[in-house]
């Protein structure tokens, strides 16, 4: 059994909330719940989601788009390539993350328990 850890974090590389998903699924089906109910001014993230249904949210919200294209896309969308280099804030962060062996390795054998867990090391982490 595999799990993807969806997360959003601030401009300083603080967790602001995250899912889990099953390792099989898209990545491009969290970011709706992820994103919900939040105000902020780009989502800047990597070609796993780069889909026309994030796009168009992101139009409607007003933020700016920082998602690197896909090669396959017929009509990509200019991104700014200085914000996108702050993308290395998410990267480190789930790079210290990894740092805790239980999550690494997916010890805890429920949801609920490795909901907590993140939240435990999110919390450390942003204490260091």
């Amino acid at each position: 059994m595999t799990t993807k850890i969806l997360a959003l974090t601030d401009a300083l590389g603080n967790l602001v909330r995250f899912i889990l998903l099953p390792g099989q699924r898209f990545e491009t089906v969290g970011v709706e719940p992820l994103i919900d109910g939040l105000c902020f001014g780009a989502l800047i993230a990597d070609k796993a989601f780069d889909s026309n249904s994030i796009i168009a949210d992101l139009n409607e919200r007003g933020a700016k788009i920082v998602i690197s294209q896909h090669p396959r896309r017929t009509k990509p969308v200019q991104i700014d390539a200085e914000i996108y280099k702050w993308r290395h804030l998410i990267e480190n962060f789930f790079c210290k993350l990894k740092e805790f062996k239980r999550i690494a390795m997916r010890a805890d054998k429920t949801d609920q328990s490795f909901n907590a867990i993140i939240h435990l090391a999110a919390a450390v982490i942003n204490s260091r």
